[in-house]
């Protein structure tokens, strides 16, 4: 354990944030997510939520201030629904630590996956929410 650390943070999750660069982009992937078949980095987090997950990221993790978007979702497929409260409990812990977060927009499925092969990690979680994946680009770790 650290101090100011939380605890859903693994070693290797931690390493992997202190890693990446800017520009750099995480995916925060549900449990249904082929997270092996898209991308060859790959960190475990299982039976972890994506909510308490951003909420132990985000106090370590500057998200992107110089694009218009810095956090993606799933657009749901054609004539399938979104769960509106999925989005909202997300929201809810990025505005804890970044409110002046742009909204977050929504990538179609085979376009996120395009993303997700482009991503520096894919963090497999035990999300279960419906189109419960994110995408978080790193932006620049402010000093001082």
């Amino acid at each position: 354990m650290l101090i100011g650390i939380s605890p859903l943070l693994s070693p290797e999750l931690l390493s992997t944030l202190y890693r990446m660069g800017h520009g750099d982009e995480m995916v925060l992937a549900d449990a249904h997510f082929p997270g092996e078949s898209v991308n060859n980095t790959i960190v475990r987090a299982d039976g972890l939520r994506i909510p308490g997950l951003l909420d132990a990221i985000l106090p370590l993790f500057a998200l992107d201030a110089h694009v218009d978007t810095p956090v993606f979702m799933m657009d749901a497929a054609p004539g399938d629904t979104l769960d509106p409260a999925v989005e909202a409990s997300y929201r809810v812990m990025i505005d804890k630590h970044w409110p002046e977060t742009p909204t977050i927009a929504r990538v179609e499925r085979f376009s996120f996956y395009d993303q997700a092969r482009q991503a520096f990690v894919v963090v497999m979680t035990g999300e279960t929410a419906k189109y419960g994946n994110i995408i978080l680009k790193k932006g620049v770790t402010p000093v001082g």
